[in-house]
């Protein structure tokens, strides 16, 4: 009986004693598996890249860095030229279009003839200039004559009148007909009869390129139509437009940062004139600007569309490249050097973006040495 008591006992701590082990056992191997998985929950934010990598696809390495940040207004408007850059060419007398043989985008000179106008009406009023020119000697002589008689009471003081109003009529004739001939181009003092002519040539007013041509040879051209259009595009200058609640943060001599419509190129320009009308109809107003390299004046032409910024104000923040940082899920990841090919993907906090760059808000949490990956870290990051 005792030996089966004791039997027992001995089973019962040997039970005890294996449910221990078992129970110690799974106790060690559901802590492995923690360790395991903190192990793996590291090792998700660790990147590994060769050099070769690196250098095949393109990778950049960069560091925190102070950049200036600018408030900005949009500004849409256009390329143009001041008035007087810009001249309408036609002519003071009407006639038949001779001699044209321009083509839009030539480039003329001020004082290059452009084409001749021919109307027969040209001869008579040159003949008129010169019998108002050959009556004028006569009709001056024969008033001087009466003046003297009429101071003598030899003559009567109508005769003298007669002789003052013909000669006074014929030398508003004359000086008519003189400055008619100067507008034709013709010059009066080397006119004769055996000079007359039937065409007159059209010279251009400015230097530039012809930008429009509305009329062709053999057409006839009246006084108040327009042959073509010369444009001087060495003054150019923005003409842009901005909505009135912007109004108060735009000050002369602001910079303007500008580019075509579908061009990346960036381009310079200052605010140079404001106009204080408002446009009733979009509620814009017109903000004149100028280019800060008059050699890109070049490149341009005139009404070509352009979009710009006006910056009105500026700050100095630290920041990475913008493609340095990626977006999963709402959060904003860059990859940190750790070692010579290992990098760490770590949160950053991020703020205001201009001009290619984003503030990091937790650049203290980060040593100034620490350099980033900023270029080619999309795909590492969301993988």
């Amino acid at each position: 009986m005792l030996k089966q008591i004791k039997y027992k006992v001995q089973s019962a701590g040997i039970l005890i004693g294996l449910l221990v082990a078992l129970s110690s056992c799974n106790s060690e191997k559901k802590q492995d598996v923690i360790e395991i998985n903190n192990s793996g929950a590291q090792e998700e934010n660790l990147v590994s890249i060769s050099k070769s990598q690196f250098e095949s696809s393109g990778m950049a390495l960069g560091k925190i860095s102070n950049q200036t940040f600018y408030t900005t207004v949009k500004a849409n408007g256009m390329l143009d030229v001041p008035p007087e850059n810009k001249a309408s060419v036609s002519a003071y007398f009407a006639g038949y279009v001779k001699d044209l043989r321009l083509l839009p985008g030539d480039k003329v000179k001020k004082g290059q003839v452009l084409f001749t106008l021919e109307n027969p009406n040209y001869i008579q009023m040159q003949q008129d200039y010169l019998e108002a020119k050959s009556k004028l000697d006569f009709l001056k002589s024969e008033y001087d004559r009466q003046k003297t008689l009429l101071a003598e009471n030899i003559t009567s003081k109508k005769s003298f009148l007669k002789a003052e109003s013909d000669y006074r009529v014929t030398l508003a004739q004359y000086q008519s007909l003189e400055k008619k001939l100067r507008l034709m181009n013709i010059n009066p003092s080397t006119l004769t009869g055996a000079n007359l002519t039937s065409a007159i040539k059209v010279y251009a007013p400015i230097s530039g390129i012809v930008t429009d041509i509305e009329t062709a040879q053999g057409m006839f051209l009246n006084p108040s139509d327009v042959a073509l259009i010369i444009t001087d595009g060495s003054q150019l200058h923005l003409e842009l437009k901005v909505f009135e609640k912007d109004l108060p943060s735009i000050k002369e001599e602001q910079p303007i940062k500008f580019h075509l419509q579908d061009s990346d190129s960036i381009y310079e320009g200052e605010v140079h004139l404001i106009n204080k009308s408002i446009n009733t109809r979009d509620r814009t107003i017109n903000i004149h600007g100028d280019l800060i390299h008059m050699e890109d004046a070049k490149l341009f032409a005139p009404g070509m569309y352009i979009e710009s910024d006006i910056i009105t104000s500026s700050q100095k923040f630290d920041a990475l490249p913008s493609e340095a940082i990626v977006n999963v899920e709402n959060a904003n990841y860059a990859l940190l050097k750790t070692g010579a090919t290992s990098y760490k993907k770590v949160l950053i906090q991020v703020g205001i973006t201009s001009n290619g760059y984003t503030q990091v808000l937790n650049a203290k949490d980060f040593d100034a040495d620490v350099q980033f990956v900023t270029m080619g870290a999309f795909n590492l990051i969301t993988d």
